[in-house]
């Protein structure tokens, strides 16, 4: 009998397989699970076997990652992060040691930035001056859907009171027309072209330093949600390839080519020729990444019905649908047919209606398919739209972190979906309930890429311990999931979602050892503490790659 290289006993493990069956002990050889079971693993125990003692604690699955940015993630790391941070003050006391500390930087560049820090959440450019001067600055906030900058790159890109708003963006203004310093959407373009392009040895630095932040948190997988030109960080995928090349790159990935929005079909093209490109090791292109519309927050998620005045009044803005339906319903049958997944950004009920649609118009021309489309965020979602979800096979990609209240929900967005949109928000449970596939992601750097603290919220649909940002009740407590079906969204449900659950996602024999040691049983404990669990040790094929100091 061939002994083990790797046994984990003496603590619960989550298969999440169809049965979720109850185990205590698992064995690795050569990177693959060789045994699932009890006291009669131990029989795989020999003289160069490493035993994990669990002591109670829970082995999981690795978690998978389905909507994330590791490289603009690590490029927030090492510019001036303030993700960290949550008042103006303290945004402009960092920027300014940032900026004394960094005095031959060209462009002072950082981000993270929450909007509920600033009256309508929207910092001012003359404000930003007080920490930079006259160096221009550019600041994206934390869900990359804005950017603050200063009077200096306002000046540098020529934006001033006649520059028209693009047509997928918005130049916050003064009374006069003047702009503020607060760009939205496409307006950010009007800057961010300017910007330095980050060396191919920037972004692997900054890969790296992601993928190892996303492993301390047990996370061993992922989809990357923009690989491509989009933004000031340049396209992650050469990143990737040197990682995979040298063997730097331990994670399994996914890349989502962009769709670029300002052109049309003639892009198809040069998709497919990046596919082939944008493969090598772990790493392999096969989604394609559509952004329909923008966020609540500033009025750019695109809505079936125009947005409440704050007063309950309807205005004249629905939002934005970036790629027109006439657009997308061409674009995606048409890369469903060269078998490509379609990852769809929907924040309003309107966009998430019209990528529905356009699966649909894919179904109708192509069959179905095991391309396995998803849609991330789903903020609102109207009641009609739910069943469609399982009756397209398309997946609903939750980012459940966001769905509790906090500043940003009751100033920025409650007001101005009014009733009964409010209720429509992360309809999780009815997802479940209408038989929806379920993955799950963090979109980080947007927020933290913790799974434990998004399934906390999941479950609770409150904030986890160390996130709250204030007292509230729970968040539309009857869209509540269970524990166990979170924890099987963020691993089996983002494993079919990335095309890995032949290989990953559960505990299984013979698939391989990507694994994660949490410090605790959250089932063992109350449910609001299941935030409050924490990674060990997180293993890819067997091999650590993540040690907690007291693992």
């Amino acid at each position: 009998m061939s002994h083990a290289d790797l046994v984990f006993t003496g603590g619960p493990v989550f298969t999440a397989n169809t049965v979720r069956s109850r185990a205590t002990a698992v064995a690795v050889r050569a990177g693959r699970i060789v045994a699932v079971g009890g006291d009669d693993v131990r029989d795989l125990v020999g003289p160069s076997t490493e035993v994990v003692d669990l002591r109670g604690r829970m082995l999981l699955p690795g978690f998978q990652d389905a909507h994330v940015h590791p490289v603009w993630g690590g490029l927030d790391m090492l510019r001036c992060d303030l993700a960290a941070l949550t008042t103006s003050a303290d945004y402009l006391d960092a920027i300014g040691r940032y900026a004394t500390a960094h005095p031959d930087e060209e462009w002072i560049l950082g981000g993270g930035w929450q909007m509920s820090a600033f009256p309508g959440g929207t910092p001012t450019a003359t404000a930003l001056d007080t920490a930079t001067g006259d160096r221009p600055a550019f600041f994206p906030n934390r869900d990359g859907h804005g950017a603050w900058v200063n009077t200096a790159a306002l000046r540098r890109a020529g934006i001033g009171r006649d520059t028209p708003d693009p047509a997928d963006g918005r130049i916050e203004r003064d009374a006069d027309g003047s702009p503020s310093g607060t760009l939205h959407e496409g307006a950010m373009a009007l800057v961010n072209h300017l910007l330095p392009e980050e060396t191919l040895g920037r972004l692997t630095e900054a890969l790296l330093l992601g993928q190892s932040h996303l492993h301390s948190f047990g996370i061993t997988a992922w989809q990357d949600a923009i690989v491509g030109s989009y933004g000031d960080a340049g396209d992650p995928a050469p990143a990737y390839l040197q990682a995979a090349a040298d063997g730097t790159l331990t994670a399994r990935v996914v890349g989502a080519i962009w769709w670029d929005r300002t052109r049309g079909l003639e892009q198809i093209p040069s998709i497919l020729e990046r596919r082939e490109r944008y493969r090598g090791g772990r790493f392999t292109a096969t989604s394609v990444k559509v952004m329909q519309d923008g966020v609540a927050e500033n009025f750019t998620a695109s809505m079936l019905e125009p947005y409440c005045d704050g007063h309950g009044h309807f205005t004249d803005n629905s939002g934005i649908s970036f790629v027109p339906p006439e657009v997308l319903n061409e674009a995606v049958p048409l890369l469903d047919a060269e078998g490509f997944q379609l990852h769809f950004h929907a924040i309003g009920d309107r966009a998430v209606r019209e990528c529905l649609d356009a699966v649909e118009h894919a179904t109708a021309r192509n069959g179905r398919s095991d391309n396995r489309h998803h849609i991330a965020h789903i903020q609102v979602v109207h009641p009609e739209d739910v069943p469609r979800f399982r009756e397209l096979g398309v997946a609903a990609n939750m980012q459940s972190l966001w769905a509790t209240y906090e500043p940003q929900m009751v100033d920025l967005t409650l007001p101005f979906l009014g009733d009964p949109r409010s209720a429509w928000q992360y309809p999780f449970g009815d997802l479940l309930r209408a038989g929806a596939v379920l993955a799950a992601g963090s979109d980080w750097s947007v927020s933290t890429p913790d799974p434990m603290a998004a399934i906390h919220t999941a479950v609770n649909r409150t904030a986890a311990p160390g996130h709250e940002e204030g007292e509230y009740d729970a968040f539309l407590p009857e869209q509540a999931i269970d524990l166990a079906t979170s924890l099987t969204a963020y691993t089996a449900g983002s494993a079919w979602v990335n095309h890995l659950d032949d290989v990953t996602g559960t505990i299984e024999v013979g698939k391989l050892a990507d694994l994660v040691v949490l410090d605790r049983d959250p089932f063992a404990g109350p449910a609001d503490e299941i935030g409050a669990a924490r990674a060990l040790q997180t293993f890819v094929e067997g091999e650590r790659v993540y040690a907690a100091a007291d693992a």
